[in-house]
């Protein structure tokens, strides 16, 4: 049963994705991937911490041959992007002449999907897309053509379905929003 609200830290929130809003939006970009990659061999490369629930249940819909690889970045301190990108583990795959998919929870400033795309086209991809489960599109800060979207959302705080707030909330499997 879903809570009416969560409090994390010194800030309440209240339900606003359902697990099962969030696993329909799952399937649909798992289907475009399947059927834009087909006969591939794709890369994934999933962006830690918040998307580890997204990467998970969207692989269980892959029915392509791939690989999965982690990074972790940061560049969130509360509720705001710092607009500083920190790389913290980075990946050891050859992506040259592969396709590459880069697998995030949400994109808003996309002030760290901008960082990442340039340093992994540097490795000379075959090709270079993003899939993500949320796209903020009147944050965004950069131009950034992102093919997959599962849900275009207003520029509220979120968390749960693995995103957080200063480490809190990435386990429900729901998401709620600040109020």
């Amino acid at each position: 049963m879903t809570p009416d609200h969560i409090s994390l830290h010194n800030k309440q929130f209240e339900p606003y994705l359902s697990a099962a809003q969030l696993s329909e939006a799952v399937q649909t970009v798992a289907a475009r991937l399947n059927q834009d990659y087909a006969g591939q061999t794709p890369l994934f490369v999933a962006v830690l911490n918040g998307s580890f629930m997204f990467v998970a249940d969207l692989l269980k819909h892959i029915t392509l041959d791939c690989e999965v690889s982690f990074i972790k970045v940061a560049s969130y301190q509360g509720t705001s992007s710092t607009g500083e990108v920190r790389e913290l583990l980075g990946l050891t795959e050859d992506l040259q002449g592969r396709p590459v998919i880069i697998l995030e929870d949400i994109v808003d400033t996309g002030h760290t999907m901008r960082r990442l795309l340039d340093t992994l086209a540097e490795k000379q991809p075959a090709s270079l897309e993003v899939a993500t489960l949320f796209l903020k599109p009147e944050c965004l800060q950069h131009e950034l053509s992102i093919r997959y979207v599962g849900l275009s959302i207003p520029n509220d705080f979120i968390v749960g379905y693995g995103l957080d707030y200063d480490g809190l909330g990435r386990n429900y499997p729901d998401v709620y929003k600040a109020v």
